[in-house]
């Protein structure tokens, strides 16, 4: 590989650019107000941003004073999180471990992330009454995209039918349960947001 190669591969791992912007759009400054700050050019700085451009150490000192970071903060590796399931190695889980089967059981596809902003979980739904549905509450919002056959949502002190295809998107914080309409298999992807207990 070349050299010139080798050194543009290993400055973007540090993921300079991205720093920057982070720390700009953190402090809320426009590039302008920050090439004011620092005497840079707008421009140099949205290509510095963007990785068209690597800066010198002096330019990104200047950029770090106005920051109050210094240079180590650019130079850490980039640690942003990258987690990758295999279907093999999903779990299948009951509704709750340890009691009779519930409405659902499902599989995270998440779980090896660290850290995670979001639990997204792969359900599938059982046949039951509605009066046997088990109502669950939790904090944030819920995301539900049905993958094949029709599941019912009750929420609201009703019941809506949801056919593959369909989505919802709700406050989780209210009384909600699931049950399969019909038949069919009934799965959905489940993606519930930051700050919330797991489906079971």
């Amino acid at each position: 590989m070349p050299l010139n190669q080798t050194l543009t591969d290993g400055l973007d791992g540090y993921a300079i650019g991205r720093k920057i912007r982070d720390l700009r759009v953190g402090r809320k400054l426009g590039l302008v107000e920050l090439g004011r700050h620092t005497g840079l050019s707008a421009a140099l700085l949205s290509k510095i941003e963007r990785g068209k451009m690597y800066p010198t150490l002096p330019t990104l000192l200047r950029i770090s004073l106005v920051f109050g970071v210094d240079l180590n903060h650019f130079f850490a590796q980039d640690h942003r999180v990258f987690a990758v399931v295999r279907e093999a190695a999903r779990q299948r889980f009951p509704e709750k471990p340890g009691t009779s089967p519930g409405s659902f059981h499902f599989q995270s596809l998440d779980y090896s992330a660290t850290e995670r902003k979001t639990n997204a979980y792969l359900a599938e739904f059982r046949a039951m009454a509605v009066d046997d549905v088990k109502l669950h509450r939790h904090s944030g919002a819920e995301f539900i995209y049905v993958l094949e056959g029709k599941m019912g949502l009750y929420a609201r002190n009703e019941e809506t039918t949801l056919a593959k295809g369909d989505s919802v998107y709700f406050d989780s914080s209210q009384q909600h349960g699931y049950r399969r309409v019909g038949r069919k298999t009934c799965r959905a992807l489940v993606v519930i947001s930051p700050g919330t207990s797991d489906p079971a």
